[in-house]
Parts: structure tokens; sequence; C-alpha cells
């Protein structure tokens, strides 16, 4: 079997952290849903920054939209790749209807400028979320307070939310909180749950890349395994119990740990780390183009993620220890990871102003 959809068993659904016209024109895409089983796709201005500036299929229809004055710089670019994100809807949508909403979901980011607007982010998320006009979109908002009381709103309504940029345990909370207070508002207005769907990107890489120089050795390479591992077994906790039963009774969805920023920064690990450190039922990991090859190489699927929880919590005791506040260091990160989404964002419009 193919090493990637040998991960489907285990009840773990993979989605590809790629999108651009080359890959839907070339066939690479459908090639991808059918041989690896890939369930969804990711984007982000980095993303379609690398498309817009290297895929020429973008180029005449660039031309052509700053040919209109009265167009921005950001109507250009969703003009450009609201089409993309509706056609890879649509190549996904016969896996959104096999699976009843289960999968098959594409996601498209807010303005990462609006990261700290709550107003803002709602205005955008609905704008968005009418032009794509697609049931299995999904929008894509950071989990800062502005956008996880945005996101709570839009749960509401029923818009599909992929809120990212999660790097703690209390972001993870705060996030549920939002999207079960959403669903119970939701409820209590007669609306359907059913087919509202939303998951909680949690970010791996990047803790290990800052933490690495700040812990001894035999901690180092270990923390966003065991932070990852933590927030499932409180996944569980949350929404496998008590706090959702009646909410799941009305047809409400769990919402899923999504594992982000899946590639191997640091060349000394397994360049599939990752991947195969965290295979476990009712969550999905989003995997860039050169992990993805790599796992389809040499990748072992396995059910690894609800194993070894004792000493996860025995790694995460250990950061402590040696004086990481693990809460702190979710909010630095995550600082950070908006400060790259802007400047990417910010490129990104250059290319279209």
């Amino acid at each position: 079997m193919n090493r990637v959809r040998a991960i489907l068993p285990f009840g773990q659904r993979v989605w590809l952290d790629n999108l651009s016209r080359e890959l839907i024109a070339s066939g690479e895409l459908t090639r991808l849903l059918a041989d690896d089983g890939i369930a969804g796709v990711t984007s982000n201005p980095s993303i379609f920054y690398k498309a817009i500036a290297n895929d020429a299929r973008y180029r005449d229809d660039l031309a052509r939209l700053k040919g209109d004055a009265s167009l921005s710089a950001e109507a250009r670019y969703e003009a450009l790749v609201v089409p993309d994100i509706q056609t890879a809807c649509d190549l996904l949508s016969p896996l959104y209807r096999e699976t009843a909403g289960a999968d098959g979901y594409v996601s498209l980011e807010v303005s990462p400028h609006l990261a700290n607007d709550e107003a803002g982010t709602l205005a955008a998320a609905r704008r968005l979320w009418a032009e794509l006009a697609r049931p299995n979109a999904m929008i894509k908002i950071p989990a800062t307070p502005a956008g996880i009381r945005a996101f709570e709103v839009l749960t509401r309504e029923g818009v599909n939310v992929n809120i990212t940029l999660l790097f703690s345990l209390a972001q993870v909370d705060a996030v549920w909180d939002a999207y079960i207070a959403g669903l119970k508002a939701r409820h209590a207005d007669g609306a359907p749950l059913g087919h509202v769907k939303a998951v909680a990107s949690f970010f791996l890489s990047r803790v290990d890349s800052l933490l690495d120089p700040l812990l001894p050795a035999e901690l180092q390479g270990k923390v966003a395994v065991a932070l990852s591992k933590a927030a499932y077994a409180r996944y569980h906790e949350r929404f496998n119990g008590e706090e959702f039963a009646a909410l799941k009774a009305a047809g409400a969805r769990a919402q899923y740990l999504l594992w982000a920023s899946t590639g191997t920064k640091n060349k000394a690990y397994s360049d599939v780390l990752y991947v195969e450190s965290l295979i476990g039922d009712e969550t999905v990991n989003t995997i860039p183009d050169a992990t993805l090859a790599a796992f389809r190489d040499h990748g072992v699927a396995a059910a690894t993620l609800a194993t070894g929880m004792d000493d996860a919590f025995v790694v995460l005791q250990g950061a402590s220890d040696a004086g990481i506040d693990l809460a702190a260091t979710g909010d630095q990160l995550q600082a950070d990871g908006l400060k790259l989404f802007d400047e990417a964002f910010g490129a990104l419009l250059a290319l279209t102003a």
C-alpha cells in the first residue's frame, strides 16, 4: 500500500499544505487525491506568494487585473486565488459528499493584517465565505484573542473555520471554548449543526526550533510532540466526554486538532518526525510537498499519537523544570508567526499592486 494512504486506517486524514494553478492544471492534485488519499488542502500567504511569483498561469490574469485602477492590491490577489480555491473545492467535492462532510476541505486565509481586528476579521471571513460559495471551503483565521472571538461568531453563523497559529495548550483550550460556545448558540437559534466543520491548527517544528537551544540534550526535539500528545489527551476529555455529549447528539462535529508546520527544520532529526510521531484517530496532518514525498518514500504508518502519554508529560515537566514557560512560549511563537504571515502577505500584495 502507498505509505501515505496507509495512514488512513488509523483514523487520521492527510491534507496537502500547498496550492497553485500548476498543481491543479497539471493534474498533480488529482493524482495526490487518488494515490495518496489526500483529504484536504491548506493555503497561506507564503504559499500563494510562491505560486503567483513563479507560476506563469497567473501572468495574464494579473496583467488584466492591474489594468483596473479601481481594484486594490488585495482585491487583485483575491480575484486571482478565489478561483483556485473554488476549483480545489470542486475537485474535493466528491470526497466531501462521500464522507457526509467529514473530509474534502480547502482553506483560504483572511488577511493577516486583521489579526487583532475582530470586526475586520468577521467582515473578511463573511465576504470570502460568500465569494467562495462552496460548502467544503474553510476560512482560515489566526487564534489571537480577536480571532477567537470572531471564530465563535462565525461558528454560530455556520461558517467553516480553520483556526491557526496555535502553539500552547492554553490557546487550544480558548479555541475550543469558543467553538463550543458558538455551537451552543447556533443550536439555541434552532440552526442545524451537522454541516459546521472546524479544525484547530497546532504548529510543531517552530516549537522545537525555538526551545532546543534552551533545553538539555535529552529534551531536544521532543517538546513539540509532547505538547501535541497533551493537546490530544485534552481533546478527548472535551469532545468525547460529557461536555460535548449534548451537542454531539444534536449532530455537532468535534473540532479536530490539525498538525501544522510538520516539515522538519532541524536536519539532525528525521524528516518525517512530525508525521510518524502523531498518527491517531480524529486528527488531521497538513503536510508540505517535501515532507509528503519523504513519507511516501520511507515513512512508517502506525498508531503513535495515543502511545507514550506518560513520557510526554515527563518531557513537559522537564521543560518546565528547565525554566521554560510553555504558555509564554506559545504566545511568543504566535506573535512571531503572525509577523511572518504579515510579511508574506505584504510581499504578496507587492506582487499585485
